[in-house]
C-alpha cells in the first residue's frame, strides 16, 4: 500500500528523517488520518510530502513498525507509527502529478 505523510519541512524535513535514519509519527489527531495510519501495516511505501513553501513530495519512506498505541496520547485513543527513510527525490512531482499517478492515502499531523 501506499501513503503520503506530510510536514512542514522547518518541523521535520525529509533531511532530518535521513539524518535520524527513522523517526515516530505521533501526534496525528485527525480522525480520517489516524484511521489511515491504524491501516498502515510494516514495510508500505510512504511519499514524504512537504507543505509550506515547498509544496512538493521529496522523498520516499518507508513504516518501520506497525501501528502501535501513541506514547504522547494520555487518551490512549491515537496510534503511531515508525518511518524510516528510502530515497531522497531529485526532481520534485507537483501536486497534480502525485494525484493523478499515485494511489495514496493521506496520514497528516
Amino acid at each position: 500500500m501506499n501513503w503520503l505523510i506530510k510536514e512542514e519541512p522547518t518541523h521535520y524535513s525529509f533531511d532530518d528523517l535521513v539524518r535520524d535514519g527513522r523517526t515516530a509519527w505521533t501526534g496525528v489527531r485527525n480522525p480520517l488520518a489516524q484511521k489511515h495510519l491504524q491501516s498502515m501495516r510494516k514495510g508500505d511505501r510512504i511519499f514524504y510530502y512537504h507543505t509550506g513553501d515547498v509544496k512538493a513530495v521529496v522523498g520516499i519512506a518507508k513504516a518501520a513498525s506497525a501501528p502501535y498505541p501513541d506514547p504522547a496520547d494520555k487518551t490512549g485513543k491515537l496510534y503511531a507509527i515508525e518511518v524510516a527513510p528510502v530515497k531522497k527525490l531529485t526532481s520534485k512531482p507537483t501536486r497534480h502529478l502525485r494525484l493523478s499517478r499515485w494511489s495514496a492515502y493521506l496520514v497528516c499531523q
